[in-house]
Formats: structure tokens, C-alpha cells, sequence
């Protein structure tokens, strides 16, 4: 058996291009990432090349030193702010500064780099063809537990991460792709959401990776997974009104489910990952529901462990 291990592929270098204007808005949400803003900030913004990136920070509701740190990374990052401490709140404010596409919307906690950004808006420049796109994802687990481990060991195989996944951290849309809905609604899950407005045929996968730190402990991955199954949940009532694709079909449930214990049906020694899965699977569905049925939508849980 094998970690996830942040290790990207092989792949030729992309040149940076010559630039006369952004090619790429990058919206950043930002609630009390001070730990985390600097690492992401830097790694996108370094060898850009003078005005390559519209970079955006939305800082909603912070009380610590996020817009300092973001304003100190690079003169290229631009920050606006609100009191609302709330993503959805983020992102429309960050729509309402950015000028530019393709945009790409990315979580302050994860890691990406320059080459990946340059690929994405690449492959999302036609400005009449809606299209939604992310780098190929990366969960580095080297720090965590053993079951966080078998956990994501078995998530790997599932239908969800092989049938056109993008978001969880990271996405971007072209001109035609963002215009496919308005504002970003109040829902829990924003990169599910917009994942299920397109078609497989209209996302588009990179080549170049991001990384996701994975929790710690079982305990932080299973309280960070309750707000992910409320935002299934959530998008399950809504489905069809909004003009979503394939709802939550993609999911590791329903057929999903059978297929993934069909491919681990015939690999004995991911047998004890799959326990460690289920657990993992079905407790934060069952919290998240009653979490919904509570009106609890809005307390969030967000996992302090990968922000160390």
C-alpha cells in the first residue's frame, strides 16, 4: 500500500508568457488565514512574470493578521475586505474587484504554483465556450494518521475523484463558463455547486497538480467531512434548480458506492482502509444531515490541524 504523497508528475516546463495583460484572476477567500495565506501567495506568485496575475484576496471577517500578511507577499496582490465572515460573501466580493478572465477561485489553504495557474488559463480562453477547470489534485498525507491514510487511500478509487473532478481547493472558470450563473448563492459546498453546472464534457483537467494538506487526526477529518456531506446534502434538495448536470451522481454513493467495493473487492490489502473509509463515510453523513435539519448550515467546520 501507498500514501498520497504530494510528488507530482513529470511534465515540461511552460514558459512564461509574454504579457501585455492579466492572463488569469485569482480570487482568494480569506477568513483568519494568516498560518496559511503567505505559502499559498508565494507559491502562485513565484517567476510570474509584471502583470501576468490579477490576484485578489476577499478577506471576510478577519480578526487576525490576513491582510497584512497578503499585503506584504507581493505588490501584485490586490486585497479587499468585509466584516461578514462568511466564503459566499468572499467570492461575490471578490468577483465584484476581479477584471479578468479566465478566474480561478482558490482556497487560502492549499498549494499551488505558477505552472499550474499558466495551464488552467490556458486551456479555459475561449471566452464563448463555458468551461470550468482545476490542476489534477494532490492530497498530502504525510503527516497525518494511519487511518486519515487508508481513509484517502480508498477516496483515490472512488467514482467522484475519477469522473471529471475538479474544485476541492481549486477551480476556474472561463468568460462563458462563469457566466452560467450570478451571484455565487448562499450553499454550503461553492466548488461542488459549480462543478454540477457543467457537463464532463466542459471540465477540464490539468496536467500540473495542487496540493490539499490533509487533517492529522481521524477526528479533525471526520469533523471537517460533516460540512462536505451537509453541502451534498444541501445541493441534493436543490437539484434541478439550477440548472446542475449530474447532481451528486459522481458521488462515492448510490452506483458510486458498488463500484468503488467492486474495485476494492479485488485488492485484499485495501480491506482494512475500506473499514477505516466506511467510518469515515457514513458518520459525517449522518452528522451532516442532522446538522441541516438543526438550521446549522452556516457554523463551520474548518480543520486546524493541516494549518500548522
Amino acid at each position: 500500500m501507498t500514501d498520497p504523497s504530494p510528488v507530482s508528475p513529470a511534465v515540461p516546463p511552460i514558459e512564461p508568457p509574454a504579457v501585455t495583460s492579466p492572463v488569469l484572476s485569482v480570487v482568494v477567500p480569506a477568513h483568519n488565514e494568516e498560518a496559511v495565506i503567505t505559502r499559498l501567495l508565494s507559491g502562485l506568485l513565484d517567476g510570474i512574470s509584471s502583470g501576468e496575475l490579477e490576484v485578489v484576496v476577499a478577506a471576510n471577517g478577519c480578526t487576525d493578521g490576513t491582510v497584512a500578511a497578503a499585503r506584504a507577499v507581493h505588490p501584485a496582490v490586490r486585497v479587499a475586505e468585509t466584516t461578514t465572515a462568511s466564503k459566499i460573501a468572499a467570492l461575490n466580493l471578490g468577483d465584484d474587484v476581479a477584471t479578468v478572465f479566465p478566474r480561478a477561485y482558490v482556497d487560502a489553504d492549499i498549494a499551488v504554483d505558477t505552472a499550474a495557474l499558466r495551464e488552467i488559463a490556458a486551456m479555459l480562453t475561449d471566452p464563448e465556450q463555458p468551461l470550468v477547470g482545476a490542476p489534477a489534485m494532490v492530497v498530502d498525507a504525510s503527516r497525518s494518521s494511519w487511518p486519515v491514510r487508508a481513509h484517502y487511500r480508498i477516496w483515490e478509487l472512488t467514482d467522484y475523484r475519477s469522473l471529471g473532478h475538479v474544485g476541492s481547493g481549486i477551480y476556474a472558470l472561463s468568460e462563458a463558463g462563469r457566466g452560467r450563473f450570478g451571484q455565487f448563492p448562499d450553499v454550503i459546498a461553492d466548488d461542488r455547486y459549480v462543478q454540477e453546472l457543467f457537463t464532463l464534457d466542459e471540465r477540464r483537467g490539468g496536467t500540473r497538480t495542487f496540493t490539499v494538506h490533509a487533517p492529522r487526526t481521524f477526528r479533525a477529518l471526520v469533523h471537517r467531512s460533516v460540512r462536505s456531506s451537509a453541502g451534498n446534502a444541501q445541493l441534493r434538495s436543490r437539484s434541478g434548480a439550477d440548472g446542475r448536470t449530474d447532481s451528486v451522481a459522481t458521488a462515492p454513493g448510490g452506483s458510486g458506492m458498488k463500484n468503488l467495493v467492486k474495485r476494492v473487492a479485488r485488492r485484499p490489502l485495501l480491506w482494512p482502509d475500506f473499514a477505516v473509509y466506511c467510518v469515515g463515510y457514513v458518520v459525517p453523513r449522518i452528522l451532516g444531515r442532522r446538522k441541516l435539519a438543526r438550521g446549522q448550515a452556516q457554523v463551520w467546520e474548518r480543520d486546524e490541524t493541516s494549518r500548522t
